[in-house]
């Protein structure tokens, strides 16, 4: 049956590629995707495939129904693009200003409906059921996964699959991991209360600018002193504004960042650090502040079987040359949310662009990825889901 399904793919292998140029030159930001997933229900219908829209939003889900009793697979793609500005001098550059697939999501949409089309032609031979599930809004929190699962998405599933291409990665690698793979993504925003006044009259003022800058210190000391060095986590500031003429002394300033890590305890300590340290910074230097802290996806937990299970498939795909476990990674994935409801895994699918030797990282303006790639994961995916009586 692997022969079938592998033939199969590699004969719409480049309407696979079409696809995802056509998405590539048509992005659509988060929770804006209704072109995109008017393009996903479209494609369903013309292959008879049973398919619902509007799932939690934006979201599509497509089922084909083996002929023979089994489990039911969940397999899901993301589509939402970014609002970065495409710089590829290529064919199928973006043709939205100000938007662009910047992350692979137009490859991983474009894998999973072929792959879905392959799985439809082979049901006859096929053992239980599988859910397409088209996912809206990953790039931007609270994202589009947790309000498919509360409409329903997984409903009767037994496992759930996904993988990212990676550009960062050669064409032929698979990165596994058991355990935490991605990290919880966190957004804090920090807003301080001075006094302006004249640039030349200091000690008249309560200083915003300085104020903020002894903050950025402050707050890196939590990771590398407050946390165990076992235990992975990140504080960024991403953002420091605090715009005024050359001659004032600001009397506010934001600075706007994220946090990431593994363990909620963690997390959760980090949370209240910050606020320790934000509120003796302002005591000391007599000023005011807000603090928010908005709690993003969770870290994303791959299950042992079920892992386990993936690396013996990704063996017999011939194009997989190399399968590693990875280290965890500080990026994030709502993808979590499936993983707390039902067992399965999540991997990296290497797709570094032919003949660069260093790829442009994903969310960069010159993004792009080795469509071969998505080749590699279709095969992966469906050895997985045709297979997954075996776990």
């Amino acid at each position: 049956m692997l022969n079938t399904l592998f033939n199969k793919l590699e004969f719409y292998y480049e309407e696979m590629v079409s696809i995802r140029r056509f998405l590539h030159q048509h992005p659509e930001l988060s929770f804006q995707e209704k072109n995109t997933a008017l393009f996903i229900q479209d494609y369903y219908k013309k292959l008879g495939i049973e398919v619902k829209g509007n799932v939690g939003g934006n979201g599509v889900v497509a089922k084909v129904y083996g002929k023979k009793p089994g489990k039911t697979v969940a397999l899901r793609a993301d589509f939402d693009a970014l609002p970065i500005q495409d710089e590829k001098d290529v064919p199928y550059k973006s043709l939205v200003p100000g938007a662009m697939h910047a992350c692979g999501h137009d490859g991983h949409t474009s894998t999973l409906l072929v792959l879905a089309k392959v799985l439809n032609e082979m049901k006859e031979e096929l053992e239980g059921n599988y859910i397409l599930i088209h996912q809206h809004a990953e790039e931007y929190a609270p994202g589009g996964a947790i309000t498919m699962i509360e409409d329903g998405c997984l409903e009767d599933v037994d496992v759930i699959f996904g993988t990212h291409l990676w550009a960062s990665e050669p064409t032929g690698k698979i990165q596994y991991r058991t355990g935490p793979i991605m990290a919880a993504a966190d957004r804090f925003e920090i807003n301080i209360q001075g006094k302006g006044g004249h640039g030349a009259q200091p000690h008249k003022t309560i200083d915003a600018i300085v104020i903020a800058s002894q903050l950025v210190i402050n707050l890196q000391q939590i990771v590398s002193r407050k946390v165990n060095p076992i235990d992975s986590a990140v504080v960024t500031i991403g953002s420091f504004t605090a715009e005024n003429a050359f001659n004032v002394i600001a009397d506010k300033a934001k600075l706007i960042g994220t946090v990431r890590t593994f363990n909620e305890e963690v997390q959760q300590f980090i949370e209240n650090e910050m606020e320790r340290i934000i509120h003796g910074t302002c005591h000391m230097t007599n000023s005011t502040y807000q603090f928010s802290y908005e709690k993003g996806y969770p870290a994303v937990i791959n299950h042992q079987q079920e892992t386990d299970f993936l690396i013996e498939c990704a063996k017999a795909v011939s194009e997989v040359q190399n399968i590693e476990e990875t280290e965890p990674q500080m990026g994030g994935e709502d993808f979590a949310y499936y993983l707390q409801k039902v067992p399965g895994t999540f991997f990296f699918t290497g797709a570094k662009p032919p003949y660069v030797d260093t790829a442009y990282p994903h969310h960069h303006p010159k993004f792009d990825i080795d469509e071969k790639a998505m080749l590699i994961a279709a095969k992966t995916l469906g050895t997985a889901a045709i297979n997954t009586h075996r776990v």
